[in-house]
């Protein structure tokens, strides 16, 4: 009986051995595209398309990553890092990420959900205590927005309607310029403390009660601001020690050390088609990353990435919250992350769902195109864009900066239909 029950022991452990196994741990280059279910065809046409992208002045650079059971089969740099000086886009230059920050931060949170921390449905206010009492605006006066009227909220805020955009905060806010409401958007190069910003957000009237629509905003800069009081430590270094350095994204920061400032790309404006490309005018978009004070932590789009390091972020989501052999998050937690979270509501028009940090493709999707439903899914406002499709084992990822941008959703809807019809 002894023996019978090491042999059992031995299988078990053999069992739980190979399934293991089977999570990439890394992500490392197919032999040939055929090798990993995608056809080298297909991905020529993929390849033909953002060549004359770039040749026809549509986008300054486009860099892609594809990835099936962790064999990379497309990985590829087009045009220019720097159009004035005709400097080659590299495969590890850096973006500015923007909004793809927010389930970085979500991990961040989640990793605490999971230490028993806090509730999902606990109020914000019982850890920040400015989100007491919430009000909702009711009308203002466009000419004086001094002159506002408010409303008590229906409930107060929860943790969970911040991971899903359904608190009522939005981005634009009606009285944004009022000074005791004046927040960064994105991004800062002045003096500013994620605590003293994540205070005014609080002090703004809501746009929705809690819970009623899916209102995107500045939720996610919320909880960048209760994973440092859950954990004791400031956003950057929790998230540097605990997700980051963990999974290998050693090129992902708020601010870029200046070994690496060269790396950044240049940002560009296109706001109509017919326009040309041109460097943005807002030097605090272009330049928050290497210069100015470098204090706000905006955990809702502050992030600059590689195309690279950020798919082994997609990687560690598409493994169930394991990648580089460290588990951070367990299964089911992942899979939360995945469900709908907004009820009724929608992503706008797109007839897409969201869950904790990120949205999820509906059969019904206008945005989704040929992605396989309940494929995850986010993207910058400078144009960058994810795809995880856990049916495929497939992540895909293409990245520019270009704000505004006429053709945002060609560049990333585009790719993703292409790197689709070239499955086998």
């Amino acid at each position: 009986m002894k023996n019978l029950s090491i042999l059992f022991s031995f299988l078990f452990l053999f069992f739980l051995t190979g399934v293991n196994a089977q999570l990439p741990q890394t992500l490392t280059a197919a032999k040939n595209p055929e090798e990993a279910g995608f056809s080298s065809e297909g991905l020529k046409k993929l390849d033909a398309h953002f060549q004359e992208v770039i040749d026809k002045g549509i986008a300054p650079n486009i860099v892609t990553f594809i990835a099936k059971k962790g064999k990379i089969v497309h990985f590829k740099a087009f045009g220019y890092s720097n159009l004035e000086t005709k400097t080659a886009l590299k495969k590890d230059d850096i973006f500015r990420i923007a909004s793809q920050s927010k389930a970085i931060t979500t991990v961040g949170l989640l990793m605490l959900f999971e230490e028993g921390k806090f509730f999902l449905d606990e109020p914000i206010s019982k850890y920040i205590p400015a989100f007491k009492n919430p009000k909702v605006l009711v009308s203002y006066d466009e000419k004086d927005p001094q002159k506002y009227i408010t409303r008590p909220a229906k409930s107060e805020i929860t943790i969970r309607q911040l991971l899903s955009h359904s608190a009522g905060i939005p981005y634009e806010h009606a009285l944004q310029n009022l000074p005791e409401f004046k927040v960064p958007f994105y991004c800062s190069t002045e003096k500013e403390l994620l605590k003293d910003v994540v205070d005014k957000i609080a002090a703004r009237p809501l746009v929705a009660d809690p819970g009623t629509k899916f209102v995107y905003g500045l939720n996610t800069d919320v909880l960048g601001r209760l994973i440092e009081i859950l954990s004791g430590m400031p956003f950057d270094e929790y998230l540097r020690k605990k997700v980051l350095t963990p999974l290998g994204m050693n090129d992902t920061y708020f601010y870029l050390p200046n070994s690496k400032a060269p790396r950044l790309v240049e940002l560009y404006s296109k706001e109509n088609r017919n326009d040309d490309l041109t460097v943005h005018d807002n030097d605090t978009y272009r330049k928050f990353a290497v210069s100015g004070a470098k204090t706000y932590l905006s955990g809702g789009a502050g992030l600059l990435s590689t195309i690279e390091d950020y798919a082994k972020f997609c990687q560690f989501l598409l493994n169930k919250g394991e990648f580089n052999g460290k588990r951070l998050l367990s299964r089911s937690t992942v899979d939360m992350m995945g469900r709908n979270q907004i009820g009724e509501s929608f992503v706008w028009d797109r007839q897409d769902k969201f869950g904790l940090g990120l949205q999820i493709i509906t059969p019904e999707s206008r945005y989704g195109d040929n992605a396989t439903p309940s494929s995850l899914t986010w993207g910058g406002m400078y144009c960058s864009e994810y795809t995880i499709d856990q049916k495929e084992k497939t992540i895909m990822l293409v990245f520019t900066n270009v704000h505004p941008y006429a053709y945002y959703s060609d560049i990333v809807r585009k790719f993703r239909i292409l790197a689709y019809q070239a499955m086998l």
